[in-house]
């Protein structure tokens, strides 16, 4: 299953939240070329000062046809790292081939494509900013690849 992140904003330069999020995905596809998880990619859309709406229709279109769409929203479920490995196997083994994770920008996401996700997660009930969100996100993924394949990274 293909891992898409596609979020408003773009990393510009060797920021320390680009190295961090280059060295999870790194380690994503390094895990999870034996589970079927990977490669991940990352969609960048532009910051628009006209709102959220321009944006989520910049992210419409870096979202690939059919995929499973994830939102990164603070009135998403709270999960453990745990229940997240296994959502995301759940949805590789019923087939799914893309899931996209959703990330918006300063405002957040637009309400009507919030409606339009198959699901939401939230990391907590803070607004983080978008730039860590990612990070967060890849570090996510990564561990909840390292939990499928039973490595000791997780430890509970």
């Amino acid at each position: 299953m293909r891992l898409h992140i596609c979020a408003v904003g773009r990393l510009n330069g060797r920021t320390p939240e680009a190295t961090l999020i280059d060295d999870y995905l790194t380690r994503t596809e390094r895990t999870g070329r034996a589970l079927s998880l990977g490669p991940v990619c990352v969609q960048e859309v532009e910051a628009k000062k006209s709102g959220m709406v321009a944006e989520a229709e910049l992210l419409r279109r870096a979202i690939p046809d059919r995929a499973l769409v994830v939102t990164l929203d603070e009135r998403g479920t709270l999960l453990t790292s745990p229940e997240f490995a296994t959502k995301i196997a759940d949805w590789r083994d019923g087939g799914t081939q893309d899931l996209a994770f959703v990330i918006g920008g300063a405002d957040g996401i637009d309400p009507s494509l919030r409606a339009e996700a198959h699901f939401s997660v939230s990391f907590g009930k803070m607004v983080w900013p978008h730039m860590m969100v990612r990070v967060m996100l890849a570090e996510q993924i990564y561990r909840a690849a390292s939990i499928l394949a039973g490595s000791p990274y997780h430890r509970v």
